[in-house]
């Protein structure tokens, strides 16, 4: 990534010639320059979180470097062994004055997207809670409910759309649509991280399962007669697990991951069950994952062993 400079002028007699500061046309190339000149080469990205790097005076995996893209018009970045932190504007590395000015407008900038991000969280939760309460009771022979062969439990039915309430701290925030096909969307804009949805019931329990969708828990509920909490993905696992814990600190919570065993092969990562191990360690659970049939190489969840012992069609 180079920079956008101005083509120097010679300077005019008299008067002492003054470097012009690089201007870049993005954020992202200020950064990566301005890292470059640390020894660190790596393609910045505008995450809006803490990104972390090797630093290039320690062992590789040190992850002892890190930045932040802030706006479009700041980052930063810095070591932490070190303790070398320095801001980036589109004007390069910054004076103190400048990186105050950006720094102020980083905040308001993130403030005001947090602002319109809890509005539109807001208005999909309304939205959530007048379908949730004009839906109907899901139907027993909704194509969804037959192919997995299982009870409906706690969906409810809009036209053809199956309905998973999705909660945090107990208020309802947003709805997982499941469709007759089996494709599974929320509605836009609603929150979803740390939700989850619930089987069963906690009051009295002596032991709490979590698990990525919502045909699995209905398998494990079913099977071990246990409530179970639907973190509906593997990136929500651990979310999820952390706010059981902070609520019931003493509670035996088993985390039952999925197996994607056929990412390996395509040179991935297997991220359900490395999701369900690390949701484990975060909060001390258990960890139960799936024993598939001899020979089986296409079940990945508890649901899809249930219907491949019953001879079945567990195709999503």
């Amino acid at each position: 990534m180079q920079p956008e400079t101005r083509k120097a002028q010679p300077p005019a007699k008299g008067r002492p010639h003054t470097a012009k500061r690089p201007v870049y046309s993005t954020i992202e190339a200020a950064l990566a320059d301005a890292l470059a000149a640390h020894g660190v080469i790596l393609v910045p990205k505008a995450s809006g979180r803490f990104e972390r790097f090797d630093a290039p005076d320690k062992p590789k995996g040190n992850a002892n470097g890190w930045y932040r893209i802030h706006s479009p018009q700041a980052a930063s970045f810095g070591f932490w062994h070190s303790g070398i932190s320095e801001f980036v504007t589109l004007h390069g590395p910054a004076d103190p004055e400048a990186a105050a000015r950006a720094r102020l407008d980083a905040m308001r900038d993130r403030d005001r997207r947090d602002r319109e991000r809890q509005q539109r969280e807001a208005q999909v939760a309304d939205k959530a809670r007048r379908w949730w309460t004009e839906a109907r009771p899901a139907d027993p022979a909704h194509p969804y409910l037959e192919r997995k062969r299982l009870p409906s439990h706690n969906l409810r039915q809009r036209g053809e759309m199956l309905l998973m309430p999705m909660y945090h701290d107990g208020e309802l925030v947003n709805l997982e649509r499941i469709f007759p096909d089996g494709s599974k969307r929320t509605l836009a804009g609603g929150r979803v991280r740390g939700v989850a949805s619930l089987i069963g019931r906690l009051a009295g329990a002596e032991r709490l399962l979590v698990a990525e969708g919502w045909s699995t828990a209905a398998v494990l509920h079913d099977a071990m007669g246990c409530p179970v909490v639907v973190a509906r993905n593997a990136d929500n696992l651990t979310p999820v697990a952390r706010h059981l814990r902070q609520r019931l600190p003493d509670a035996d919570i088993t985390i039952c991951g999925d197996d994607d065993r056929h990412l390996p092969a395509r040179g991935l990562t297997n991220k359900g069950r490395v999701a369900a191990r690390h949701a484990a360690l975060a909060i001390d659970a258990r960890l139960l994952m799936p024993r598939f049939c001899q020979g089986c190489k296409t079940c990945t969840d508890f649901a899809d062993v249930r219907l491949c012992r019953l001879g079945g069609d567990h195709g999503e």
